[in-house]
């Protein structure tokens, strides 16, 4: 069991990363005494705000996923195509999340996720009036990008306003917030659709969204560690390169967009696997499979345990090997082996990346909006490649060319994590021989 390592080094070290320094006691004076811990004033609303915001992110975000089977025969198009109503979000939020992030050094993470949150409500209720395909993939994509400002935003917030102690924590409740957005918006959607189509389901997540912006604005604390800092195109750019040419925060990038094309391909073909035979579910029913997603609800927020008991490595070691057996397990025919499946593919995919969103906290030491930002492109990316391939192989080779591809992603990432180990204890048995000499 590799040793128990709070710090982001542990994932994948950095070449100077010191084996031998050890933590001092905070001063009185020190800024960390005014930031937020479980127990404190302001923890609490800011959990709640930002659980909020993670609802209907996701919701938003993947509200077309489970219709798409309806969309596919009431548009009279075929699953890759009718996949772009996903992908063209992801993509776009992908695509923005960078510029957002920066504007968000100006004006502040509190102002920008509003304004995201917002906005992205906004246009859910236009998206169920989309005439045709074209359109519906048109406002969707405006959507992602307003969704955009939002999750770099957060991850950069809870950086600044938490102790480093409890941001793995903070972290796992606004992504277990993500989960719980992700299962009720295809719960929500799937029961409204099957009554009154797949245009009700939409308009119906569109207003839980609006409730949620509500909420998040009510009760997010203002930032006391926030300095406003002026947008240069130059500086940006700078930025931007010193975090790609950071080997630690690739391979963070990478993992994260791995983790996410297994779970982008996976449940944006689920749908399409469960109406036809040997299971024939009516759309309600297949909407409410999304209940797994309450999997990860849990194993992202007890991320902060996992890793201090098993190290950064080692938790992500164990989520590719959860994953990995969801997935093998989902090939067979019985509907009970593929729900378990699911739990185990869910309780993978969202215990990684928290453990990855938060190292790439951690490991940014400025920048951060930015190093968040990068992440975030990654694994939308990785959502919307996930979305179109994964669809694209279920054309090709039905469920089975969908596991193909998510296996191929989950021992990429596990290659990954285990040149970090090798990296490290190269550099540890170093240390060691230096210091004897």
């Amino acid at each position: 069991m590799p040793p128990a390592d709070t710090g982001a080094s542990d994932v994948i070290t950095r070449p100077d990363a010191s084996a031998s320094s050890s933590p001092t006691p905070a001063a009185p004076s020190s800024p960390c005494d005014t930031k937020l811990a479980p127990g404190g004033p302001g923890y609490r609303r800011m959990s709640f705000a930002l659980f909020a915001a993670g609802v209907a992110t996701f919701a938003l975000l993947y509200s077309t996923q489970a219709l798409l089977p309806a969309i596919s025969a009431d548009l009279g198009v075929t699953p890759d195509q009718a996949s772009w109503t996903v992908s063209a979000a992801t993509g776009a939020l992908a695509v923005a999340v960078v510029p957002l992030s920066a504007l968000s050094e100006r004006f502040g993470r509190r102002a920008m996720m509003t304004a995201a949150l917002c906005v992205a409500a906004l246009v859910s209720l236009l998206v169920p009036f989309a005439p045709d395909l074209g359109w519906l993939i048109a406002l969707r994509a405006v959507q992602g990008v307003a969704l955009a400002g939002l999750p770099a935003s957060a991850m950069a917030f809870l950086a600044e306003e938490v102790r480093p102690k409890a941001l793995v924590g903070a972290i796992g409740l606004f992504v277990a917030g993500n989960a719980i957005g992700g299962m009720s918006g295809r719960i929500v959607t799937g029961w409204v659709a099957q009554a009154w189509g797949w245009r009700a389901g939409l308009a119906a997540v569109g207003l839980m969204a609006m409730v949620c912006a509500v909420v998040f604005r009510l009760l997010i604390p203002k930032a006391r560690h926030f300095t406003s800092a002026t947008v240069s195109p130059r500086a940006l750019a700078r930025t931007v390169g010193g975090h790609l040419s950071d080997p630690l925060l690739r391979r963070l990038y990478a993992i994260g967009a791995l983790f996410m094309t297994v779970f982008g391909a996976v449940y944006t073909v689920i749908g399409y696997r469960l109406v036809e035979a040997p299971f024939s579910l009516p759309q309600g029913v297949v909407g409410s499979i999304f209940l797994v997603y309450l999997v990860g609800t849990v194993s992202s927020a007890a991320a902060g345990k996992l890793v201090g008991r098993l190290g950064r490595r080692g938790a992500l070691y164990l989520a590719v090997g959860t994953t990995t057996a969801g997935l093998l397990l989902s090939l067979t025919e019985s509907l009970g082996a593929v729900l378990l499946g699911l739990v185990l593919i869910t309780a993978g995919f969202f215990a990684g990346h928290a453990v990855a969103s938060s190292s790439v906290s951690r490991a940014a030491k400025t920048g951060r909006a930015q190093a968040s930002a990068l992440y975030q492109t990654a694994y939308y990316l990785g959502s919307s490649l996930g979305g179109t391939v994964g669809a694209l192989a279920y054309n090709w080779g039905g469920w089975d060319g969908t596991v193909v591809l998510g296996l191929v992603a989950m021992v990429s990432a596990a290659s990954i994590t285990l040149y970090a180990t090798r990296k490290a204890l190269v550099e540890r048995r170093t240390l060691i021989v230096a210091a004897r000499r």
